[in-house]
């Protein structure tokens, strides 16, 4: 039966692959026996309910042969992977695209595709799983007690980031961690040998992971038997499992032409002769569906029937407990957090908006159990520790500081698989210059929906001598381009804790705060509550204004000096303090009209970042202070006023838009 099975996988693959014109068939055909393996004797999932917290989570972290993870998902009976949807791979609207998404198929565990990522987040579902398990089992009550699997290719182990990733995943000690590697000793450009000679399995035998070999990929014996040993060792595994690209295709096989486009119709004649699979294309034999049944579905609804069971009676031994588990398992935080909970600032207080957020992060913490989050070696200058817990590791599951080190890229990466897993708020912090290390597992955050907080501090110039190397230019801008993150840059204490309830509210949309490490004064009109639309009035001097300020961050505070001393040479000014563009965007036509009135076109905006955002509010007739150029080392305030943030300054450019 497991050849029958395994020749399924492999031809339901290539076939769709050949009707799209389009895909990778290399991967399906080579790794389709340790899918197989997996799925039928450990992967326990419920394909009638998809989204069942303790489910074992699986990554495809080699994301381009997505019609592997198709396959099964069909075969184990996922309602949203029907035959007709197989058919429709890569097809506009289709529920298979061409890399598995997270949120638009169910099955889908995580977003893959970029190499390095997938086994990247694996990491983060992982430590969620121990996280939760340390919080709310019980004994004889192992509400979540799950694996977390992996097929992982070259390509992913070339990535530095699967290196930053793995070597943090052995530092916990994450034993439910067990990555497959597909070790076919192909890329897409040749033969790996070309460009990567190392021995990946001596690499994670240093990092500390317990590591096996499986030397015929096509024995599903072997690769059962190496998880069910990786499962008893209490460390993160690797199974390398020697594998043929393409196997099965006589001419391809085992060569990079196999790797990333179909293998045409001659070429899968000859497979199928090969392979002896005698069905047309997208012909299944029911003994197929019959063995996926026994031995997928209906074992995990069993396993999901009596954990329902089993957490019916938790709710009788543990009815405080229960409550916070409810809500996790109905996809909601285990408390709510208001306003009310953060602490509130006089008019006139001054602090560092990386100080005001610890403040917020502390506040949260004792009120939403499940918060947790870290620095990468930076919490001391990032303000990111709760300060009534120690840091997590193997020993301490429980406490809810985390030192990723100096892993900037890896800790945006295990935080999306904590968001993904359920059940936590998670949080990561570094300087902003450094959100570059991030920013393809931000977009990574935001295209899954995942609520991640990014917490980046030393937003700007201020940084001083540092210099150039650690003053953010262009990066205000890069975030703000990519969809659904929320930037949110609060001009102080009172804005930076409303910025915090915002991002622990969202329920799919990742939150950057751009903090300072200077101080700022709480201004006697800002508002919490006015956050969340993004812009609002923070200064009025007459409500016939005829010249709007613009700003957001630290520059507010200018900007409300340079209205005073307008307003003290006979001007009419209005301030707008713009914590979020974003948030602005998407008010309705009506606020943002009340907040930037079209007939009042004297406008200027200020900010110690690139200029290009702010044109589409200043317009053709207004001006924009800000940075298009690197900054400079030398002290805060001499580097500020160089660059031209001084009231003199504001005022001077305000004027010279009267003579244009």
């Amino acid at each position: 039966m497991s050849d029958l099975s395994v020749n399924a996988i492999r031809f339901l693959g290539v076939d769709a692959i050949e009707k799209a014109k389009s895909g990778h068939p290399g991967v399906v055909m080579g790794a389709a026996p340790m899918a197989y393996s997996l799925y039928t004797n450990h992967v326990r999932v419920n394909p009638d309910i998809p989204d069942w917290i303790n489910r074992d989570r699986f990554v495809l972290s080699a994301g381009h042969g997505s019609m592997l993870l198709y396959a099964l998902l069909h075969l184990i009976g996922y309602e949203d992977v029907s035959l007709e949807e197989i058919k429709r791979f890569r097809q506009w609207n289709s529920k298979t695209p061409g890399h598995p998404e997270f949120g638009h198929t169910k099955g889908v565990d995580a977003t893959s595709g970029p190499l390095g990522q997938g086994i990247s987040t694996a990491v983060g579902l992982a430590q969620a799983e121990r996280f939760l398990a340390a919080k709310y089992n019980r004994d004889g009550y192992p509400l979540f007690d799950h694996y977390t699997y992996v097929i992982a290719g070259d390509g992913d182990f070339m990535e530095g980031v699967s290196g930053e990733a793995s070597s943090y995943a052995a530092k916990q000690g994450l034993g439910k961690l067990i990555v497959l590697y597909d070790s076919n000793d192909i890329c897409l450009d040749g033969e790996t040998n070309e460009a990567f000679t190392e021995n990946v399995r001596e690499r994670y035998d240093a990092y500390g992971w317990h590591t096996r070999l499986v030397e015929d990929g096509t024995d599903v014996n072997a690769i059962n038997l190496a998880i069910e040993e990786a499962k008893s060792t209490g460390k993160p595994s690797l199974i390398e499992i020697k594998t043929v690209i393409g196997h099965g295709a006589p001419t391809k096989g085992g060569t990079n032409a196999v790797h990333g486009a179909p293998l045409g119709a001659e070429e899968l004649a000859a497979a199928r002769k090969a392979l002896g699979w005698n069905y047309a294309p997208f012909e299944l034999p029911q003994e197929v569906y019959d063995d996926f049944k026994i031995n997928v579905a209906d074992r995990g609804k069993a396993a999901y029937d009596a954990w329902t069971d089993l957490v019916g009676q938790y709710r009788q031994a543990y009815p405080k407990e229960a409550s916070e588990v409810d809500a996790i398992i109905s996809g909601q935080d285990p408390a709510v957090i208001t306003e009310a909970d953060f602490p509130a600032y006089e008019d006139g207080f001054s602090q560092a908006t990386r100080n005001s957020s610890q403040d917020a992060i502390n506040a949260a913490a004792s009120v939403l159990p499940t918060f947790l989050g870290g620095s990468a070696d930076l919490a001391h200058s990032n303000m990111t520790y709760i300060k009534e817990d120690g840091l997590q590791d193997a020993k301490h599951p429980l406490n809810r500081n985390i030192q990723f080190g100096v892993r900037e890229f890896a800790m945006a990466a295990v935080l999306n698989g904590m968001a993904l897993h359920g059940g936590l708020r998670v949080y990561g912090g570094t300087f902003f210059v450094f959100s570059d290390y991030l920013k393809a597992a931000i977009r990574l955050s935001a295209l899954q929906g995942l609520p991640v907080t990014y917490v980046f501090t030393h937003d700007s110039i201020a940084v001083g001598e540092d210099g150039p190397t650690h003053e953010p230019i262009e990066h205000l801008a890069g975030l703000r381009a990519i969809p659904n993150l929320n930037v949110i840059r609060p001009a102080d204490a009172r804005e930076t804790q409303a910025a915090w309830h915002y991002a622990l509210t969202s329920q799919n949309t990742p939150t950057a705060l751009v903090l300072t490490r200077q101080n700022l004064e709480v201004e006697a009109g800002s508002s919490f509550t006015s956050v969340a639309k993004g812009a609002y009035v923070i200064y009025e001097s007459s409500s016939d204004f005829n010249t709007i300020l613009l700003a957001s961050g630290s520059e507010v505070n200018l900007a409300v000096k340079a209205a005073k001393e307008l307003e003290a040479q006979g001007e009419k000014v209005r301030v707008v303090s713009v914590p979020s563009t974003d948030l602005f965007d998407a008010q309705p036509d009506a606020y943002k009209e009340a907040i930037l009135p079209n007939t009042v076109r004297r406008r200027i905006a200020l900010e110690m970042a690139a200029s290009q955002p702010w044109y589409k509010y200043v317009g053709l007739d207004g001006a924009v202070i800000g940075i298009d150029q690197f900054g400079a080392s030398a002290p805060a305030a001499e580097v500020i006023e160089n660059y031209g943030f001084t009231v003199d300054n504001v005022v001077t450019i305000i004027k010279s838009l009267d003579e244009a």
